[in-house]
This record gives structure tokens, sequence and C-alpha cells, in this order.
């Protein structure tokens, strides 16, 4: 796999120290699993972020600090993470990260001509929202810009718009400045891991008649 395309620096430090909300490191971790460039990138901070404890002055600590830490731990046992029975059942999903095929993953719904969205069910707790993304061969999304963020990771296939071609692997990010028109291979569907917050906002007479109707 040749990955071209990655998160942005201060977003993979973001990840690095636990800082993205649950959709975001979602979609940020998968990317990283796959891309060595990127791993790379995640241990230096990682490790940046280590010494800089290690140089902090010490703080004292409760004479039961230690006590009341493992009795909530024994509270809250954590059960192993396996993989969700939607994806273990449902061929679509079959080769998916298994950061991917852990998650409750929702009922497919259709946004627009041979596009369509399956909701990833997280907590709820964080700003972004997370779904999987397929788009048949050929596809083209109305030219849009975004009211937030749009975190993408390519699973399967490949789109293409102004910032170029994207594959398996790829990461592509998009804010309230980026205003583009992706197309999606003719090799095959596509499937995209999506966080995002906020709302699309389709351009020109057609997407404002059918933005109403656009809902991801």
């Amino acid at each position: 796999m040749t990955i071209s395309h990655h998160p942005p620096e201060d977003l993979l430090a973001d990840y690095a120290t636990g800082a993205l909300d649950e959709a975001e490191q979602l979609v940020v971790g998968v990317h990283v699993a796959d891309c060595a460039r990127c791993r790379r990138f995640v241990r230096t901070i990682e490790k940046l972020a280590g010494a800089s404890l290690d140089a902090a002055e010490p703080v004292a600590m409760g004479a039961d600090a230690f006590d009341a830490v493992m009795a909530r731990i024994d509270r809250r046992p954590q059960a192993a993470p396996r993989v969700s029975e939607v994806a273990a059942h449902d061929p679509e999903l079959a080769g998916l990260p298994e950061m991917v095929k852990r998650c409750k993953i929702g009922k497919r719904r259709r946004v627009a001509p041979g596009i369509s969205m399956r909701p990833i069910l997280l907590s709820g707790n964080g700003k972004s929202r997370a779904f999987l993304l397929r788009s048949e061969p050929g596809a083209r999304m109305l030219e849009h810009s975004h009211s937030g963020n749009e975190l993408t990771c390519v699973l399967k296939g490949s789109f293409s718009h102004l910032g170029g071609y994207y594959g398996p692997g790829d990461f592509d990010y998009g804010d309230d400045e980026v205003d583009h028109r992706p197309v999606v291979g003719d090799e095959g569907p596509c499937l995209c891991l999506v966080a995002m917050t906020g709302d699309l906002r389709m351009h020109g007479l057609l997407g404002r008649i059918i933005s109403p109707f656009v809902r991801l």
C-alpha cells in the first residue's frame, strides 16, 4: 500500500496526546495503523511527552491515592475489545481495519444517488460524528464546502479532487476553507471512514435545492 496523503502534524500531535475526540481519534488511528511515517511521528511525540513528565517537578500525593486508583480499576473491569456482531456477519465489512470492526455500526441509508452511509455508534461525548461513506464507481458529489471539519481515511477504492488522488490508506483533511467536488474512481466502490463536525454547504442552484435532503 502506497500512502501519499497524511494528517497535518498538529492533528497527529493531538492524536498522540489523546486530545482528539472519539470520532477523530478513530479516523486518525486507522490511518496511523497503516502508515509507517505517521507512526514514527506519533512515537516521537509520545517520547517527548514522556520526557517532559520525567523532567517535571514531583507533586506530593495523598497517602491513599494509590489505593483509591486501584479500587476504581477493580470496580470497572475492562473486557477485551471484540469484533462487533454487525461486522462479524456483514460481508461488506469484511477485511476492514480491526479498530473499525470493533465499533457498533448502524444501518445503511441513502445520502444521494450512488452514495450511502452507515453511522458508527460511539459514546456521544465528542463533538464529531463518525460514519462509513460508500460511493459507487464514478459517483460525483456536487461542489461543496463544510461548516466544520472533515477527517477522511480511504479504506477501499479511491476518489479525486483538487487535492489530488486518494487511494487506500490516504487521509484527507477538510475545514470551512476547503471547497471541493470529489469524484470516485472507476475501479470499484469507494469506502471511506469519516469524522465530521458541522454540515455540508452545497453550491449552485441545484445544491441549494437538494441541500436540505443531504445529511451526513
